[in-house]
C-alpha cells in the first residue's frame, strides 16, 4: 500500500498550536498537550532542554513486543478459543507493562524482564495449544523479548503546556499536536487505477444507520473470540446486534440487523473519542475495562453518516464472498508493528482527494472529520478466515488485479462522517500502548449476507448499476 505523504509548513503548525491553545483553554480539557506528558521518569533522562531556548521535550515511550497473533500460520478449530485467551492474555501483560514503564517506581530493565517471562509462559500455552489439536505452532518462544520505543514526533513545548492538567487522567498516552494536521496543507493523493474494459463498475450501498442503537462493546470476535474485553477499547456497531465476543455463526444468522435490507453482516471499528477528559463509560467492562481502565478517556462521538459500499475490480468481474467471511482491515498496533498492514484513512469533507493514514486532520469550519476504510478485494477462493486474520486475503495490486491464487470479490468502502466541534481534539480507541496514533485506525467486518443478497451485490457490481 502506497503511503500517503503531507507536507508540513509554518502555517501547519500554527494552525495544530491554535487547536492545542483552544483545548488548553477549556479548563480541564488540556488534552493533547497533557498527553504529550508520556515519558521517562525520574533519573531516566526523558526531560531534554532544548538548547537553551527554554523548552522541554517530552519524548513518550511504549512497549514493543513482536505481535505473536500475527506470526500464527495455523490454528485447528479445537485451539482458537484457548489461542485467543492466550492473544488477548499477551495483550494485557503489555499493557500492564506499559504503565509500569511509565511510573516513576519502576526501570525499564525490571519492566522489560518481567514482561519477557509473562509473555514466556502464555507463548508456551499457545504452542501447547496448536499442537495438541494437531497443528504447527513454528518458532513461537523468540517472540517472548520486547523493547522500548520512543514517539519522536512530538516537538518541543513550553513547561505551561507540558504540565497542563488533564481531568480524570492519571497517566497520559497520547496523542501528541504533532499527530494532528491541516487538511488544507496536505497534497492530493494518487487517483486509483483506470478501469480496463473488463471492469466491474457497478456499487451497492447497504444502510445500516449510524448506531443509534448504541451497540458498543469492548470484545473482538474475530480476533479473539469467547474474551470479554479481548480488545482493549470500545468498538462502534452496525448491522448484526448480536456481535460480541461470544457470537458464534449461528448466532449471528438469526440476529437482529439495523440494516435496511436485512443483511446481517456486521461491521465495527473503534468509536472516535472527543478528548475532553471525560469517563464515557459506554460499552465498558468491569467498571471501565476497555474505557478508562485502559487509557480510553472522552466522549464517545456518534457518527453522522455511515456509508457502506460495494465495489467492483478495475481490471475484472468479482465473485461472491462467502457467507461468514471474516476480514480486518488496518493494523491495531501499527504504532509498533509498523505501518506494513496500516489501511485507514482521514479526511474532511470537500477535502477527500486528500487521504492521511499518520495524521489526524484539522478540517476547517463547515467541514466534517472523514473515516474510510477500503477492504481487501481478494479471496483465496477458500478459507473464511485464517490464522492471523490477514492470509486468507489480499488487497489488490498495483494494477488492480489480485495475486496469484486470489480471485476478485466486491470491495467494501466503510467511509464515517463525525462532527467534530470547532477546536477540539480527538482519537480513536486503542490498546494503550499504541498511544491512540492515527495510523492504529482499523475496522472489522463479517459477512452475514444470505445468497441471494450476495447474488444481487455481485450482479449489481458485474452489471455496472449502482444500487442498494
Amino acid at each position: 500500500m502506497r503511503k500517503q505523504g503531507h507536507q508540513r509548513s509554518r502555517r501547519t503548525l500554527r494552525t495544530v498550536a491554535g487547536v492545542c491553545a483552544l483545548v488548553l483553554g477549556g479548563g480541564g480539557t488540556a488534552v493533547v498537550a497533557g498527553h504529550a506528558v508520556a515519558g521517562f521518569g525520574p533519573g531516566d533522562g526523558g526531560d531534554r532542554r532544548d538548547g537553551g531556548r527554554g523548552e522541554a521535550r517530552q519524548v513518550a515511550r511504549t512497549i514493543d513486543c513482536p505481535d505473536v497473533g500475527m506470526a500464527l500460520r495455523e490454528v485447528p478449530e479445537s485451539a482458537k478459543r484457548p489461542v485467543g485467551r492466550e492473544l488477548a492474555a499477551l495483550d494485557a501483560q503489555i499493557a500492564h507493562a506499559y504503565e509500569r514503564l511509565n511510573s516513576s517506581r519502576w526501570r525499564a530493565g525490571s519492566v522489560l524482564a518481567g514482561l519477557e517471562r509473562e509473555r514466556g509462559r502464555t507463548i508456551g500455552l499457545i504452542t501447547s495449544d496448536i499442537e495438541r489439536a494437531g497443528g504447527r505452532a513454528g518458532d513461537l518462544e523468540r517472540m517472548s523479548r520486547c523493547g522500548v520505543q520512543r514517539d519522536d514526533t512530538a516537538e518541543p513545548v513550553s513547561d505551561g503546556a507540558r504540565m497542563a492538567p488533564w481531568k480524570g487522567v492519571e497517566k497520559p498516552g497520547g496523542p501528541v499536536p504533532e499527530d494532528f494536521v491541516d487538511i488544507r496543507t496536505v497534497r492530493p493523493s494518487d487517483p486509483p487505477p483506470r478501469p480496463g474494459d473488463d471492469a466491474s463498475t457497478g456499487t451497492f450501498t447497504t444502510e445500516c444507520g449510524t448506531n443509534g442503537e448504541e451497540h458498543f462493546n469492548s470484545d473482538n470476535v474475530i480476533a479473539n473470540p469467547g474474551v470479554a474485553n479481548g480488545a482493549h477499547h470500545v468498538h462502534d456497531y452496525v448491522g448484526n446486534l448480536a456481535t460480541d465476543a461470544f457470537s458464534d455463526d449461528e448466532e449471528l444468522a438469526r440476529a437482529d440487523t439495523t440494516c435496511e435490507n436485512g443483511d446481517r453482516s456486521s461491521h465495527y471499528w473503534p468509536v472516535l473519542r472527543q478528548l475532553d477528559g471525560r469517563r464515557d463509560d459506554r460499552g465498558t467492562r468491569d467498571g471501565g475495562a476497555g474505557g478508562h481502565l485502559d487509557g480510553n478517556l472522552g466522549s464517545i462521538l456518534r457518527p453522522a453518516d455511515v456509508d457502506l459500499t460495494f465495489r467492483g475490480s478495475p481490471v475484472s468481474e468479482v465473485t461472491g464472498m462467502p457467507r461468514f467471511l471474516r476480514v480486518i482491515t488496518g493494523d491495531a498496533k501499527a504504532f509498533t508493528n509498523g505501518t506494513d498492514n496500516a489501511n485507514a484513512s482521514w479526511s474532511c469533507t470537500g477535502f477527500e482527494d486528500r487521504q492521511l493514514t499518520d495524521r489526524y486532520p484539522i478540517c476547517p469550519d463547515g467541514s466534517r472529520v472523514v473515516r474510510t476504510f477500503a477492504f481487501q478485494s481478494c479471496w483465496d477462493g477458500e478459507n473464511t478466515d485464517s490464522a492471523n486474520h490477514r492470509t486468507h486475503v489480499a488487497f489488490a495490486e498495483d494494477d488492480g488485479g489480485c495475486p496469484d491464487g486470489f480471485r476478485a470479490i466486491p470491495q467494501l468502502v466503510q467511509r464515517i462522517v463525525y462532527d467534530v466541534p470547532p477546536g477540539a481534539a480527538f482519537a480513536v480507541d486503542s490498546f494503550p500502548e499504541q498511544l491512540h496514533k492515527p495510523v492504529t485506525d482499523h475496522s472489522d467486518f463479517i459477512n452475514v449476507m444470505d445468497e441471494d443478497l450476495m447474488r444481487k451485490v455481485v450482479a449489481c457490481v458485474n452489471g455496472g448499476r449502482d444500487c442498494g
